[in-house]
């Protein structure tokens, strides 16, 4: 078997696979840029059985790495890794042909389980992308927005009908938007209609157009919509208030691909994708009577569910500073900088406007805040006084992200003891905080951890940890 090659400019990010690789008796070839390995590929060298690359190093970026190598070697799995987790790289990336994206920091155990994924299939096969500028139009660091990023990025060369549920303010039609950009019709026209928005008497000529005369005030012939979309993408918004006669004839067009202008009698062809979006759970719409059934299954080809901002508490900090940012551009100023306490408080609220509510207040900051950096003094009054999210006070991310750093840090600088280090200090870390809970009491202490009270007894001699009591003192 070839070797698997890693490219990357962070050398601890090399250092941890060549050792994951070195325990799986896997041969690798490590470098430090992407043109170095280029070098190497162009001497028509032994290829790599799969290639794991970095997107942003100096010089040549991964894609274009991706590109070239899949020139040479189409068949070739390669995985991209990045720490920018943004929309176009993860789209690029599936766009250029790789094998999977790979978002950091990552789990080791994750990225081997998807090397042998990557080396299954070369072993099943044997032997035009651009590097992405200026601001990335959608952001997310939480797992549950890589799968919204990895989901567009496969459905880039697709014409699938599309479903996006999320809250109010979640970036539907972003990601609607997106999906026509890194898509085969993004040269024809998006289109986008919130139907929610348009009267029931108007929205039938919205959609579909009308002709001359077909009622009062009908002074010419109208194209709608759909017409108005043709060879592109269709997007509409807020699909589960649209009244019931209006779904049959939407379910019509889905169906034979013709629909009919207001007062017309000849068929007009639709060459549109539609994409469908809902703050409302359509399946119990259905199940209540207030939505088709077969309108649900046509518009449900594949469903993406945005997650409301509650919910990636980890993402504030670099949308906050993409809004503030992109608000101090349209401005003309200089961006302002959220001091680490106000980031710690913002990332504690609900946001039930979701991200359009966190954008909104970033520019209100941009025009109001007196200085550039902005501290929780600083924060309009309703937002100071805001009542934190339970689920945020200790967003689930952090301690994951806090840990993947220290295991980057201890593995690069305490060889071979980073597992006793850190479980040792994982296991006093909970003991304390459950003795602390219990005013010291070590068989409630023990209960609360689901442990028993010889085990919670031995911890405590075995880490030195001073307190505890029995329950009776």
């Amino acid at each position: 078997m070839n070797p698997v090659w890693i490219v990357d400019d962070d050398r601890s990010i090399r250092w941890v696979l060549e050792k994951a690789l070195a325990r799986e008796n896997i041969a690798f070839r490590s470098f430090s840029a992407a043109t170095e390995a280029l070098a190497v590929l162009e001497t028509n060298a032994t290829p790599p059985q799969v290639l794991m690359s970095d997107i942003h190093m100096p010089g040549e970026s991964g894609l274009v790495l991706l590109q070239k190598a899949k020139e040479r070697y189409p068949q070739l799995p390669v995985i991209i890794m990045t720490a920018y987790t943004d929309l176009d790289s993860a789209v690029a990336a599936f766009q250029g042909g790789a094998f999977e994206y790979l978002p950091k920091p990552f789990d080791v155990d994750q990225a081997l389980d998807l090397l042998r994924r990557a080396l299954e299939e070369s072993e099943h096969h044997p032997s035009a992308v651009e590097e992405v500028t200026g601001l990335p139009e959608i952001l997310g660091q939480a797992p549950s927005m890589q799968e919204v990023f990895r989901a567009i990025g496969r459905l880039s060369q697709s014409h699938a009908t599309v479903l996006i549920n999320g809250e109010s303010g979640t970036g539907k039609e972003l990601v609607a938007r997106a999906l026509h950009r890194h898509s085969p019709r993004k040269e024809g026209p998006f289109v986008a209609i919130n139907t929610a928005a348009i009267p029931r008497d108007l929205l039938e000529s919205e959609l579909f157009g009308h002709e001359r005369g077909s009622f009062t005030g009908a002074t010419g012939q109208r194209r709608g919509r759909f017409e108005q979309a043709e060879g592109g993408t269709l997007f509409l918004d807020e699909i589960g208030d649209m009244p019931a006669e209006l779904q049959t004839r939407l379910l019509r067009v889905l169906s034979d691909n013709h629909f009919y202008r207001v007062g017309g009698h000849m068929p007009v062809k639709a060459n549109v994708r539609v994409i469908a979006a809902t703050h409302q759970n359509l399946d119990q719409r259905v199940r209540e009577g207030q939505f088709r059934e077969d309108l649900f299954h046509r518009l449900n080809v594949i469903r993406l569910r945005l997650p409301p901002l509650r919910e990636r508490h980890e993402d504030v900090p670099i949308l906050a500073r993409h809004f503030l940012a992109q608000s101090a551009q349209q401005l003309g100023v200089e961006p302002k900088r959220l001091a680490e306490g106000a980031v710690k408080f913002i990332q504690t609220l609900d946001f039930p406007g979701n991200v359009r509510q966190l954008e909104n207040l970033c520019h209100w900051l941009t025009v109001m805040a007196p200085g550039q950096m902005v501290d929780v003094a600083d924060l309009p009054s309703e937002i100071r006084e805001s009542t934190p999210s339970a689920s945020a006070a200790a967003p689930t991310g952090d301690w994951i992200a806090a840990l993947n750093a220290e295991t980057d840090r201890l593995l690069a600088d305490a060889q071979g003891e980073v597992y006793d280090r850190l479980i040792r200090e994982f296991e006093k870390a909970l003991i304390l905080r459950a003795l602390a809970s219990t005013g010291g009491r070590r068989v409630e202490a023990a209960q609360l951890l689901g442990i028993g009270r010889n085990t919670i007894t031995r911890k405590i001699q075995e880490l030195g940890i001073d307190g505890g009591k029995d329950d009776h003192d």
